[in-house]
């Protein structure tokens, strides 16, 4: 072992303490890569900054942007409506059909897009069903690297390994499209099978304070309210009777923020109080759900268990709420919002009035609004958006973030149209995957479906630079030989081993060499030692079958412990947003790996490769 390698070995164990610790975040774990290994001359000082143009860096930024475009013109909002009316209200059926439908995607395409692409639609999902994120992007995560197995398209280690199938100087029978689907397929299901038993013991459970919109948190911040909630009226209600009636705000302190009138077939987002409430409509509420069950039972009406009629409009991605404050300048001051109609002018739904000390959500309308007065408001993220870019002197400030955005719906084509450019340079012109993806985000930023700095702030810079900071790592793993030497090392210390132990040990071996070089770097040295157990036993037992078993015992999800593996990088942003940690991966990725260890063993052992390949 040369000087070199030991050094190799010393920065990968140094790079590993840091991400387990966490004593400084992963980008900056990778820019630390960047400047050592040149440092220390492992690595020249352009291969220290090849990452940051690299193939892989390039098609993450370039399908990040052609994601949020998706994202921008409520494409992925269509992509996420069967899945939510699928699933119900069951996490383990989300993860299911999120993790199943990522997987068959990226059996034809690069799993790097595939977990990319689908990123806006499951984080949608998670805001909707309140499960918190991190509980689905790393089951999407894996299952997006195992996807790749399912067909020759997505396995670049398989492509790579027809050109290395060369037994006694004779060229192997190379694999075709669809030769190892049977047990792509397997490995997916069983991905998915792993997940939802045992997924309340290994997926992470914190929920952060990163994963709470502003609107959770205002309902935290303010003791009246609790929760949004849909309440149905009857054919039994002796109607109709208009909201200001029924006295819903003074009785009940509970604010009625959108009716649906079954009648009309038409719904409002801003009620007025001399809107009347017949039998068969419905209403969205915000308040403390003690009061809502009392005025459910005055009245005789059903509470939902969940939002129904406005599961779409109210959700978090469309409505929410934020704060206000009372300009210096004013027009509101010495007013009250009766006297201004301030619904219809703002079309928005004052929910609480903070003036002085005290907290008022019962008549909050009549009360004179002075400079300085908080207003607590909800209404659909657009007309926050109108409210916000008003010309100065602005009525009200905003003392909260918006959590949505304005959409573009008129775009939608369009995006759609860009995305599929970029597939079929990738599926039918064979364009290099990093151009492919760039010219689809540079179309959807020339025809206006993002603008310039909306493409920039949706890229996940942590992502580019981590990645880019690991690359070099991998290579002066395959530089100085220190890969080659542990394969060469590992099996040469096995003899001539039964067919399960060479295949557990080439298994356990390449999961090794994928924590930190690509699939594909961790095939070859594999592949050269491994070739020459086979040709030592004989045609029948050893190379067809064991080079097969390398591609499949090769990581598909060793990769997925660690979060430096491209579609793993992408859920490990979530398991932050979630409040979990680098271990997250290597824990379950850990446990998934060793069953599939066993599974491959078994199967590869018995012949199902088949024979000798």
């Amino acid at each position: 072992m040369t000087p070199e390698m030991i050094l190799t070995m010393i920065v990968l164990g140094f790079a590993v303490v840091l991400f387990i610790f966490e004593w400084v975040r992963v980008d900056v774990v990778g820019i630390i890569m960047m400047a050592l290994l040149p440092l220390i001359g492992l690595i020249s000082p352009k291969e220290a900054f090849v990452g940051l143009s690299s193939n892989a860096v390039v098609s993450i930024m370039a399908v990040i942007i052609i994601g949020a475009g998706l994202d921008k013109t409520g494409v992925m909002n269509k992509v996420a409506g069967p899945i939510i009316k699928l699933a119900g209200s069951s996490e383990k059926k989300v993860i299911t059909l999120i993790s199943g439908t990522v997987g068959i995607i990226s059996s034809m395409m690069q799993n790097i897009g595939a977990a990319a692409l689908f990123l806006p639609a499951t984080q949608r999902i998670s805001k909707r069903m309140g499960i918190p994120i991190s509980r689905i992007l790393m089951p999407m995560g894996f299952c997006a690297i195992i996807g790749g197995t399912i067909t020759l398209v997505g396995a670049s280690p398989t492509i790579l390994l027809n050109d290395l199938m060369v037994l006694g100087g004779k060229k192997l029978q190379p694999f075709g499209l669809f030769t190892q689907t049977p047990i792509g397929v397997c490995l997916l299901l069983s991905a998915i099978i792993y997940f939802i038993f045992f997924g309340k013991f290994i997926l992470p459970a914190a929920e952060g304070e990163a994963e709470k919109g502003v609107t959770a948190l205002l309902m935290e911040a303010y003791q009246g309210l609790e929760n949004t909630f849909e309440i149905h009226i009857p054919d039994t209600f002796e109607g109709p009777k208009t909201l200001q009636e029924l006295a819903i705000r003074p009785k009940f302190l509970v604010t009625v923020v959108a009716v649906s009138f079954s009648a009309e077939n038409e719904k409002s987002f801003v009620p007025k109080s001399g809107d009347a409430i017949s039998p068969g409509d419905d209403i969205a509420v915000i308040g403390k759900e003690k009061m809502v069950r009392m005025l459910a039972d005055e009245y005789g009406w059903e509470i939902k268990s969940t939002l129904d009629v406005f599961g779409e409009s109210l959700a978090v991605i469309n409505a929410g709420m934020a704060e206000t404050v009372v300009s210096p300048r004013s027009e509101l001051i010495g007013k009250t919002m009766s006297q201004i109609n301030f619904k219809e002018m703002y079309g928005v739904n004052p929910v609480a009035l903070f003036t002085g000390n005290k907290i008022i959500y019962s008549n909050l309308t009549h009360v004179r609004l002075q400079m300085g007065d908080t207003l607590l408001l909800q209404a659909p993220w657009e007309k926050f958006h109108i409210l916000r870019n008003q010309p100065q002197p602005r009525a009200l400030t905003f003392a909260t973030a918006l959590e949505g955005e304005i959409m573009r719906p008129e775009k939608a084509r369009l995006a759609v149209t860009w995305l599929a450019v970029a597939l079929a340079q990738i599926i039918f012109f064979k364009i290099q995957l990093s151009v492919a993806l760039m010219s689809g985000a540079l179309g959807m930023i020339i025809t206006g479906v993002l603008s310039v700095d909306e493409a920039y702030r949706a890229v996940d810079w942590m992502t580019v630079f981590l990645l880019a900071g690991l690359i070099p790592l991998g290579i002066a793993f395959e530089k100085t030989g220190t890969a080659a030497f542990i394969a060469k090392f590992v099996l040469g210390m096995l003899g001539n081993p039964s067919p399960i132990v060479l295949l557990a040990t080439v298994g356990i071996m390449t999961s090794f060499f994928t924590l930190v070089i690509s699939n594909v770097g961790a095939t070859v040295p594999a592949v050269h030692e491994h070739g020459g157990h086979g040709r030592r036993r004989s045609a029948n037992g050893g190379a067809g079958r064991g080079i097969v078993g390398i591609q499949y015992i090769r990581p598909p999800d060793a990769s997925g412990q660690r979060p430096c593996y491209e579609a793993r990088r992408l859920s490990y942003r979530g398991l932050c947003q979630g409040g979990s940690h680098y271990d997250g991966p290597l824990f379950s990725g850990g446990i998934d790996r060793s069953l599939f260890l066993l599974w491959h063993s078994m199967i590869f052992t018995k012949g199902v490769s088949g024979g000798n390949g």
